[in-house]
């Protein structure tokens, strides 16, 4: 089966670590974040990969390349000069993928779903499109999915109401709340999806293809992933708490690419370093995420924060969404 990892978007939450990177190229325990997607479409059989670039492209170019090390082939699709939406990658590269039933996953997640069980639902369900889902237990902010009694998707909504502030009530009878459902940003197609997806323009799956093909009658199944693991890397206080998880399973809480050197005098704990990090006598570094090239000056002390090169964000204002920092030193210093 082909395959096609969304890369193309802009990763603004994990502003500053995105400068001069998309997404998917961040590093993460020293690979690159896409790898993982490539590894875990490769043990279902894909071993050709379509990826779109849009923001940055050589990042992910220049540590992915063809794929081969990989042991699957990967055509590249870049999006010039705007970006195109979920589905405008689609779009795009629809001669490619118009054959055979494909998977389209999201480049910015680490998971173990099983796959093919979800292909499984897909063909026993004759779907278009089966999203995989899985239960947002922690009422995390995800978008809701609302499914109906025969698996299929009915309805797309908003963010789940935290425990406290869902209505209250008198009945003193024990409350049954159910765990709200949120998409896990892989999906399984048919090529019939085209005659939904229009050409040449941006457009999103969520709000311009599947609703219309849901009107008119056709399948959106829900694969519901009640096991396995699932993580979403989309915020700097996610890409450190989850590289901590992956860490302390180790029994480490401190990772170091090439080039680090730290001080002897120096303490580190709780965090992730990038290429060529220098940390300077006396320095304290507690819970942060350190960029290439960055020195930590002698005595420094900081604490659940980003650092990049001052140089490296230039004169840009950071974008919309993104945590406002300050330059301290020759360093950008971000909070999370």
């Amino acid at each position: 089966m082909k395959a096609m990892i969304l890369a193309a978007g802009f990763g603004t939450r994990l502003w500053p670590l995105t400068i001069g990177r998309t997404k998917p190229a961040l590093p993460f325990l020293n690979r690159p974040l896409i790898a993982f997607t490539i590894d875990y479409l490769k043990q279902y059989g894909c071993d050709e990969l379509i990826i779109n670039l849009h923001h940055e492209p050589e990042s992910v170019r220049a540590q992915i390349g063809n794929g081969s090390r990989f042991g699957v082939r990967i055509h590249y699709s870049v999006e010039a000069p705007e970006i195109l939406g979920t589905s405008g990658a689609l779009d795009k590269v629809r001669d490619q993928l118009e054959q055979e039933t494909f998977f389209l996953v999201n480049g910015k997640i680490i998971t173990d779903i099983d796959l093919g069980a979800a292909l499984q639902t897909h063909r026993e369900k004759r779907a278009l499109a089966t999203l995989v889902l899985r239960p947002n237990a922690k009422r995390e902010r995800f978008s809701e999915v609302l499914v109906s009694a025969d698996g299929r998707v009915e309805k797309f909504g908003g963010f789940p109401q935290t425990a406290d502030l869902r209505p209250q009530t008198t009945d003193l009878r024990p409350q049954t709340s159910e765990v709200p459902l949120m998409f896990t940003g892989i999906h399984i197609l048919d090529p019939a999806i085209f005659e939904y997806i229009p050409r040449g323009v941006f457009s999103d799956s969520v709000r311009d293809v599947y609703p219309p093909a849901m009107a008119d009658g056709k399948v959106i199944a829900a694969h519901v992933a009640h096991t396995g693991v699932w993580y979403e890397l989309s915020t700097l206080e996610r890409y450190w708490a989850i590289s901590q998880e992956f860490l302390q399973r180790d029994g480490r809480d401190v990772v170091m690419d090439e080039g680090c050197v730290i001080d002897p005098t120096a303490h580190v704990s709780g965090s992730i370093l990038w290429r060529r990090v220098r940390i300077e006598a006396g320095a304290r570094l507690t819970d942060c995420v350190i960029g290439d090239d960055v020195v930590i000056p002698a005595n420094a002390e900081f604490q659940r924060v980003v650092i990049v090169p001052a140089a490296l964000a230039g004169a840009e204002p950071p974008p919309e969404k993104a945590n406002r920092g300050a330059v301290v030193g020759d360093n950008l210093v971000v909070p999370f």
